[in-house]
């Protein structure tokens, strides 16, 4: 499973602190849950537990996350919310070319600070933007749940006040 848009942390001892670091992690798991793309690793990894379950051969998963399947999966229903989506699975994405070149192509803390600086700032905009996109779906009560059921089936809704089937 490849997530085109989980970018390493500007891992720079010069840059980083756990505050930092939960900042950059936080950001990113939020683009990554709201553009869809983590209900897409979640239904395949289902797709692998249920082919054991049932005892069938299991096959490695075989998925590159993208934009477009990420959005897909979270089945937005405003073509608004859906495009501030893609652009914050992108921005995410785009944050590691920066990381990668701060970390690893730059010289000198006064040279690669900015880059990896420039890089988190890139990831808290995405996050915004993802949030964004979440909210219209918010306000048109259309946000897509798949909640684990007890029985062990994937549930699904769309309005807030309902029961998943």
């Amino acid at each position: 499973i490849i997530v085109m848009a989980d970018p390493m942390i500007g891992a720079k001892r010069e840059w980083l602190d756990p505050t930092e670091m939960a900042i950059f992690n936080a950001d990113i798991i939020k683009v990554l849950a709201e553009t869809g793309a983590l209900r897409l690793v979640q239904k395949t990894i289902d797709g692998v537990i249920e082919a054991v379950e049932a005892g069938n051969e299991i096959e490695l998963p075989k998925l590159i996350v993208t934009a477009e399947k990420a959005v897909e999966a979270a089945k937005f229903q405003n073509p608004y919310a859906k495009a501030k989506a893609i652009a914050a699975y992108e921005m995410a994405g785009a944050v590691a070319g920066l990381d990668m070149k701060g970390c690893f192509m730059t010289k000198g803390f006064e040279n690669f600070i900015p880059l990896v600086a420039a890089a988190h700032e890139m990831a808290a905009c995405a996050a915004a933007l993802a949030a964004e996109a979440r909210e219209i779906e918010k306000s048109n009560d259309t946000v897509l749940r798949t909640p684990h059921m007890k029985e062990g089936n994937v549930g699904c809704k769309l309005d807030l006040i309902s029961k998943p089937e």
